[in-house]
């Protein structure tokens, strides 16, 4: 019986053949990247995929530190947040909450249980420290003074590596197979051993109750 090109078993073995061969080899301009599955499947795997999901870029990222009213943000307290040597200004009111005006800033500040209790969001404000995710936009702010918020710097944000799998993923998912198919047979193995004890259970109780009912028709 001759399997179809689009067989998951053939599939799977393309897919295990393609990442062997990317993690024994090594790159080089003359070593070509088509392989088995792209010829058969069409698909565009490594460095010649290109992801559709991109990370929509804030309008700080895209214009740059422009005048905030003209973004069309209002507001009458200038609110400026420091992260290293870079700083970001935006407009606020009294009352609006720092975690809301940081992000349409496009300040990005990271952020832990939310409720202030944590303390991973803490960011100095002149003397003190307060909480973006709970903290708000204070009223006594003298006109044309600058509510100046520095907020901790990010070592290592997350980012999308933008590939559909990789070498390690496979693998990973393999070994998490093969770990999965030991636990069903150990557990069937132990379900099989139960179901047998039962059945010999019930058989003795089928027994003593059929002796039992024969003493009983002898007396009679």
């Amino acid at each position: 019986m001759m399997y179809s090109l689009f067989h998951p078993t053939t599939i799977v073995a393309l897919l295990f053949l393609h990442g062997s061969a990317a993690w024994v080899s090594s790159p080089g301009p003359s070593i070509s990247r088509t392989n088995p599955l792209q010829m058969a499947l069409g698909l565009k795997i490594g460095k010649s995929y290109t992801p559709k999901w991109k990370k929509q870029k804030t309008l700080v990222e895209t214009e740059g530190d422009i005048n905030p009213q003209d973004k069309g943000i209002v507001g009458t307290t200038r609110i400026v947040f420091k992260c290293g040597e870079a700083s970001i200004s935006t407009l606020a009111s009294p009352g609006d909450p720092i975690r809301d005006v940081a992000s349409q800033a496009g300040q990005f500040i990271k952020y832990g249980c939310g409720k202030g209790e944590c303390g991973t969001c803490e960011s100095k404000c002149g003397t003190s420290y307060i909480k973006p995710c709970i903290a708000v936009v204070p009223g006594d702010i003298a006109d044309g003074e600058d509510y100046v918020i520095e907020v901790k710097e990010v070592k290592n944000k997350a980012r999308s590596s933008g590939k559909f799998y990789s070498v390690r993923s496979f693998l990973m998912g393999f070994y998490n197979n093969v770990l999965g198919m030991f636990a069903f047979v150990k557990t069937r193995k132990s379900a099989n051993n139960n179901y047998n004890d039962r059945i010999e259970f019930e058989a003795m109780i089928a027994r003593k109750a059929a002796e039992r009912k024969a003493k009983v028709d002898m007396k009679d």
